[in-house]
């Protein structure tokens, strides 16, 4: 057995530390995959009765408002800055400490987050006046999008403590609850859909009741997390308690610096609300972008942060630098073959989804021009919160917020001189390259707070990517050009094309990195081998 402290020991600590973050984005990205699948069929059901219709315009920038919200105050801005100080409090102190800091947090964000949700239901015509300019020559619109913001507004209150729940599971390097939440979510809005909208004057808003029902679910799946290891939230309001206020602080510049690419797409949300459908067009197209996005880029930063920020309270810059780099190979390794198949592939997956009941042949060649542009940007919108997390772990998150801020700005110029050639599309592909400018910005400058990470390996692991990426080109060519798609119906032929074409890409993505003996293929094939032996096991303990 190798000392921790000889050259071994210190080269096996950071290849263990990647493993554990790469199985933890496994089992997350696994459960995403369920929540991604599930939100699918929802975008699929809500397609077919809605189409890009005006009440489906109005949903969507109404869902804008709230969402925005959860990204800034939620999953953004919260989950970024208290995850590592109350990781600092679980490491270097008592459980005790922890669950103070846990309990005072719980009721300081319950306190401040009902404020805003009363505050926003008040103001909701003034918000969507300004949100939907596009709308004001249509009072209906207005008055609809109005009522359907004032419904969706307490989801706010249900997602930020579903937050703060899922920051402290995390933490705790508990991660399947958190991830399969959103589940509840989608069977919500689905379940309302389908059987609530119905039975209203104006169906779309038993969509907009399913959004708040679903948040309230997400929240109440991870109380039995808490409760099993102690962190149960207790009323404690004690909002001067030191790592409260410390956690208050890191908050206010993070408020822009993870939620770059929410305020980018509400930025497009009221710009294309000029546009016949434009909310509709752009909301299904990132919904797409999302799936991978969500299962693989999402997963993996949620994974690596808690890991990062011990690293970084221990003063253990080495090992972070590594991680660093472990992590962005990794979503190398899985967002660019994604990216180019939604590149190429952004017609017929929109046709196979979308395309029925009320979304029409021009809805998916629009849909499909706002994928392509989001598209371009995905590996910029994954690699963003890799390194933002590395920042946050460093507890630094002014240089995020100032880099957001860059980033911003462009999106807002570029949206405005792209939007008139290029409509809707424009601000989609606006949206990408603002991203593009964030995280130039942020390994520039992560790369002198560092001292530099191992872009070597990231370089030769680039290379991996691109030489595997042949065959997928090769394969999703193939398909997008079959007669199959210009004829109408054939739903069952369209979706084998469809999924030979995917499994043609991945055998041939995967066999190249084979033969190229890559590393991250085999931190997949490890991980694979793994789950697949653990559920043997798990199974014939189940049958003796």
């Amino acid at each position: 057995m190798s000392d921790p402290a000889s050259p071994a020991g210190a080269s096996a600590r950071p290849q263990g530390v990647n493993h554990g973050v790469a199985k933890a984005a496994g089992l997350i990205g696994a459960a995403t995959f369920s929540s991604r699948i599930l939100g699918l069929i929802r975008d699929i059901v809500l397609a077919r009765l809605f189409g890009a219709t005006p009440a489906a315009d109005a949903f969507f920038v109404a869902y804008r408002i709230p969402n925005l919200l959860r990204e800034l105050f939620a999953e953004g801005s919260m989950s970024s800055a208290f995850i590592p100080v109350f990781t600092e409090y679980h490491t270097l102190r008592t459980k005790q400490d922890a669950w103070e800091l846990a309990s005072a947090m719980f009721t300081t964000v319950l306190t401040l987050i009902t404020l805003i949700t009363l505050v926003g239901i008040l103001a909701a015509p003034g918000i969507v006046w300004l949100l939907a300019p596009g709308f004001h020559d249509d009072p209906s619109k207005i008055s609809v999008t109005t009522l359907l913001t004032r419904i969706m507004f307490p989801y706010l209150l249900f997602i930020s403590l579903a937050a703060l729940a899922m920051g402290i599971l995390n933490s705790l390097r508990a991660f399947a609850a958190p991830a399969l939440s959103p589940v509840l979510f989608n069977l919500f809005v689905i379940g309302c859909a389908l059987f609530l909208s119905p039975l209203l004057a104006e169906p779309i808003m038993g969509v907009a009741i399913g959004v708040v029902a679903g948040g309230a679910a997400q929240f109440a799946m991870q109380l039995p997390g808490l409760r099993l290891r102690g962190m149960l939230f207790r009323w404690r309001f004690d909002p001067r308690h030191a790592g409260v206020r410390r956690i208050g602080t890191l908050i206010v510049p993070s408020l822009l610096g993870l939620s770059v690419t929410q305020i980018n797409i509400t930025v497009s949300t009221i710009l294309a609300s000029y546009f016949e459908g434009g909310p509709t067009y752009l909301f299904y197209g990132m919904r797409l972008v999302q799936f991978p996005l969500g299962i693989f880029g999402v997963a993996l930063a949620t994974a690596i942060l808690p890991t990062l920020s011990a690293q970084a309270a221990k003063g253990e810059m080495e090992e972070l630098r590594s991680t660093l780099g472990f992590g962005l190979r990794m979503i190398l390794f899985i967002i660019l073959p994604a990216m180019l198949g939604l590149i190429l592939l952004r017609e017929p997956i929109v046709h196979l989804f979308f395309e029925h009941g009320t979304f029409t042949a021009a809805d998916t060649a629009a849909t499909a021009s706002a994928l392509l542009c989001y598209a371009i940007g995905l590996w910029a919108f994954a690699g963003v919160r890799i390194i933002v997390a590395a920042f946050y772990s460093l507890q630094d998150t002014k240089t995020p917020a100032i880099a957001a801020g860059a980033a911003v700005a462009a999106n807002l110029i570029l949206a405005i001189f792209l939007m008139a050639p290029l409509q809707h599309a424009g601000l989609a592909l606006a949206t990408a390259l603002a991203a593009m400018l964030n995280v130039g910005i942020l390994v520039a400058v992560l790369n002198r707070r560092l001292g530099g990470v191992d872009w070597v390996s990231v370089r030769r692991s680039s290379l991996r990517v691109l030489a595997a990426s042949v065959p997928v080109i090769l394969s999703c060519l193939w398909i997008s050009g079959l007669e199959v798609w210009m004829r109408p119906e054939e739903w069952i032929a369209k979706t084998v094309m469809l999924v030979v074409g995917i499994g043609l890409s991945i055998t041939g993505y995967v066999g190249v990195h084979a033969l190229l003996r890559s590393e991250e293929l085999d931190v997949v094939w490890g991980l694979v081998r793994g789950f697949v032996g653990r559920s043997s096991r798990d199974s014939l303990g189940n049958h003796r």
